[in-house]
């Protein structure tokens, strides 16, 4: 068992990590109740170390190896020395995170690395499930709850993020030789794939603009559903886990007054309409109408079948070691 002073600095070496620019764990870390803080820090630290590995290996595949080799000794308990992987060692055992889940996101990784297309909403779902839902579904664990139906809400709420982050960089990605939205859908409204891809200088056209509303769409349906998973989490966090979707969901209406239009600039939400969406997540009733709620999405399942067949363990989510 690591000594205390050394868990404590294994925390601070991860945080010391993500500070130079990681905006989605400043935003976690900022609106989560601070029992949450060392947990989270570990998992944000992993999936940048993770990240890296994969985008700068000279092969995805190389990377991809190296990053199993990494969770090969996390799963087994002897990780390396290196304050990353025994935080996330202490994390992964403390809370009950299955092996699936990591993998799941370094796939994502790998897909970005590999320069991957997406001809349907269904194959770009698959890839928002790996590279944001299955952060949702480890946040969730590591706040506690392994309830299916509130698992799943996580997986919509991080569909509905990446498919706003998605219609938010559509200049952003075109400049860097990438197109994240469904080529069935712009070759529909008579875009080609590839006339997206002008990198010194990617025009924006209205039947483009029509595909990311159309995006945004399917992503406010995530948001929808996302919501009624709220009262399933700890008391204390639900107001961040509510801003955050609301915060998120604001991106899409700025891109909706342009037309759709997020090639020319890119999108963001004042600092005081991020204050007033915090004030009305704090105050917002548990009570949610329900509706109408479908089965999980098919590309989201493979995570859920994960926690599933993992025997959880009591979580261990301050910064003393796994037990």
């Amino acid at each position: 068992m690591a000594p205390r002073a050394l868990l404590d600095a294994d925390v601070a070496a991860c945080e010391a990590l993500l500070a130079a620019g990681s905006k989605s764990f400043h935003a976690a870390s900022r609106l989560l109740p601070g029992r949450l803080y060392a947990p989270v820090v570990s998992l944000y630290a992993f999936c940048r170390v993770a990240d890296d590995a994969v985008d700068l290996a000279p092969e995805p595949a190389a990377g991809v190896a190296a990053v199993g080799a990494m969770l090969d000794r996390v799963y087994a308990e002897r990780p390396a020395d290196d304050a990353v992987e025994r935080a996330f060692t202490r994390l992964v055992h403390g809370v009950g995170i299955p092996r699936g889940l990591p993998e799941a996101l370094v796939d994502g990784f790998a897909w970005d690395a590999a320069g991957r297309t997406y001809e349907t909403i269904s194959d770009v779902r698959a890839y928002a499930a790996r590279v944001a839902s299955a952060v949702g579904v480890m946040m969730t664990l590591i706040m506690g709850t392994r309830d299916r139906q509130t698992l799943a809400r996580a997986c919509d709420l991080g569909l509905g993020m990446q498919l706003t982050n998605i219609a938010r960089d559509v200049g952003e990605d075109a400049r860097m030789g990438r197109v994240y939205l469904p080529a069935a859908w712009l070759r529909e409204a008579g875009v080609e794939p590839a006339d997206v891809l002008r990198r010194d200088a990617p025009r924006f056209e209205p039947a483009l603009g029509a595909v990311v509303l159309r995006l945004l769409d399917a992503a406010d349906e995530h948001y929808r559903l996302a919501e009624l998973g709220v009262p399933g989490l700890p008391a204390d966090c639900r107001p961040a886990i509510r801003a955050a979707g609301s915060i998120y969901a604001d991106i899409g209406r700025v891109i909706r007054r342009r037309g759709g239009n997020s090639v020319d600039r890119r999108a963001h939400t004042s600092a005081l309409r991020k204050l007033w969406l915090l004030l009305c997540a704090r105050l917002a009733p548990d009570e949610v109408e329900a509706g109408d709620v479908p089965p999980p999405a098919q590309e989201i399942r493979f995570l859920l079948d994960a926690v599933s067949s993992w025997p959880p363990r009591s979580p261990v989510l301050a910064a003393g070691p796994v037990s």
